[in-house]
């Protein structure tokens, strides 16, 4: 007897997608205090189906941020051995912080809930998204594209900062360029 789940049927799977697409919007408008009956009448399946796959608003919570780490990990990879390494490193860090912001009250309600991030399928994508940042970061400093006193606490700091006035003054596209300009050229080498 495996220990391994068994894979979803493709009708649950389709819903779990779509009630994640759903929760994400809902999350975007409503905040932590969203209902689980809101995210399932916009996802347009019932309460139950919401429930099997996660079975509490915090497993839900998990998921979200879980996938959302692993597409900005597939995108630190996807620009692994781009020729430009100082344009690839600029390309991932804007990325991050358009994707992940809004994720900062989620993790805040799982640390809250006690759900450790560094553990599990979580823990797992969040490796991955520090490994692919920070071969990003020595291969742009290496090319001459990114200061040499730049570490993975700077960057990381830096990310969370934008991530959060982003999340808190609700940036537009235009502001979101305009502040990652000059954080970028606060990072290029000195002259």
């Amino acid at each position: 007897m495996s220990d391994s789940p068994r894979p979803l049927r493709a009708d649950a799977r389709r819903n779990r997608v779509r009630v994640l697409e759903v929760a994400k919007a809902v999350l975007a408008r409503d905040g932590t205090a969203a209902s689980m009956r809101e995210i399932a009448r916009q996802a347009e399946v019932g309460l139950a189906t919401v429930y099997r796959q996660f079975p509490t608003k915090e497993a839900l919570f998990e998921a979200i941020v879980t996938e959302q780490t692993r597409e900005i990990a597939g995108q630190a990879q996807s620009l692994a051995d781009d020729e430009n390494p100082g344009e690839a490193f600029f390309a991932f860090f804007t990325y991050a912080v358009t994707s992940s912001t809004g994720q900062k009250m989620l993790v805040d309600a799982l640390a809250d809930a006690g759900v450790d991030i560094n553990a599990g399928e979580l823990g797992q994508a969040n490796r991955a998204m520090l490994d692919g940042a920070e071969i990003l970061l020595v291969r742009a400093q290496q090319a001459g594209a990114v200061r040499k006193d730049m570490g993975m606490r700077e960057l990381g700091a830096l990310v969370s900062a934008a991530c959060l006035a982003a999340e808190r003054q609700h940036w537009d596209e235009d502001l979101r360029t305009r502040v990652l300009g000059i954080f970028f050229d606060g990072l290029s080498p000195r002259t």
